[in-house]
């Protein structure tokens, strides 16, 4: 039977006054280090990144010339992260991390060896190095997020889908790795506005985002290109694999149903799929995935086109 994980809750200000010295003294450990050598090394090391993956590697790696770890996780889930060191082990001891109110995520130490008060005790100390560059790499991450992603549908905004469409081609250039690109459109978009309201609008559109979404795998990457039209890139993908995700898409909107005010709203979308020729450009490549959207338009809606 795997033995009850350990949940605690770090508050960093009083973390503080204990790295400051206001706690009870404990014995010099007989390790690499003692904590306050790991103390000021930890303190400048972790300030030489804002990538919340580096720093927390850095202090993994650190922690354990003190404390024996076999793996480490990191969960924040307002910036999409879950990150994993380590193998897994059968005991943890679990932190919230705050500071001045604000969470931070929560860190799981893990090994197969229990843990005693002592080592706990040590690397909660150490835990207060962690602090203030950890607190500044997820607002680092919140900014570039920000940037680069639509904040009405959470897709990647115009200027990540260019910058990503750029590198994309580049890449299936130089690997001659096939590329394909679905533009996608939510038919009759405007008759949802004019009948229900901008606001009725805007839900319609996050729920299509979200649903697009759970449709593709991670690796795929999905950008709102203006209005209700979206483009989605699909790397290392064959024509005839981007049209199964095309109809898998346009499948999954058909049976998408938003209810407002107890009315249930059918949509449907409109896709246009290209694959990259060789030597074609970024702007070429999407003008063909554009025309075959338009041309599913004019076919009837509710359907996909591939580009000549």
């Amino acid at each position: 039977m795997v033995p009850p994980s350990k949940k605690n809750t770090i508050d960093f200000d009083a973390a503080r006054l204990q790295r400051m010295g206001y706690s009870e003294s404990r014995p010099v450990a007989l390790l690499p280090v003692t904590l306050s050598e790991l103390h000021r090394q930890l303190t400048l090391q972790l300030q030489t990144s804002l990538e919340v993956e580096r720093i927390l590697e850095v202090f993994f790696r650190e922690v354990q010339r003190l404390v024996p770890l076999d793996a480490m996780t990191f969960s924040h889930p307002r910036s999409e992260l879950s990150l994993q060191f380590g193998a897994r082990g059968t005991h943890s001891a679990s932190y919230n991390l705050n500071q001045a109110g604000e969470y931070m995520g929560e860190l799981v130490f893990r090994r197969n060896q229990r843990f005693d008060d002592f080592e706990l005790g040590q690397v909660e100390s150490l835990l207060s190095c962690l602090v203030f560059p950890l607190r500044n790499a997820l607002l680092y991450r919140c900014a570039l997020q920000n940037a680069l992603h639509d904040p009405l549908t959470g897709t990647g905004n115009r200027f990540a889908m260019n910058q990503s469409l750029a590198r994309e081609v580049d890449m299936a250039h130089r690997h001659s790795q096939p590329l394909c690109v679905l533009m996608l459109d939510l038919d009759h978009f405007k008759l949802i506005n004019d009948g229900y309201g901008h606001g009725v609008g805007d839900d319609v559109l996050r729920a299509v985002s979200v649903a697009l979404k759970n449709q593709l795998r991670n690796i795929d990457m999905i950008f709102r290109f203006g209005g209700e039209e979206f483009m989605v890139l699909l790397s290392n993908t064959a024509l005839e694999a981007a049209s199964l995700v095309g109809e898998r898409l346009r499948s999954t909107i058909e049976t998408l149903q938003y209810l407002s005010q107890g009315q249930a709203i059918r949509m449907s979308v409109s896709l246009g799929c290209a694959l990259l020729r060789p030597f074609e450009s970024a702007e070429s490549l999407t003008r063909r995935a554009d025309d075959a959207l338009y041309a599913a338009k004019r076919e009837g809606r509710n359907r996909m086109m591939l580009a000549g």
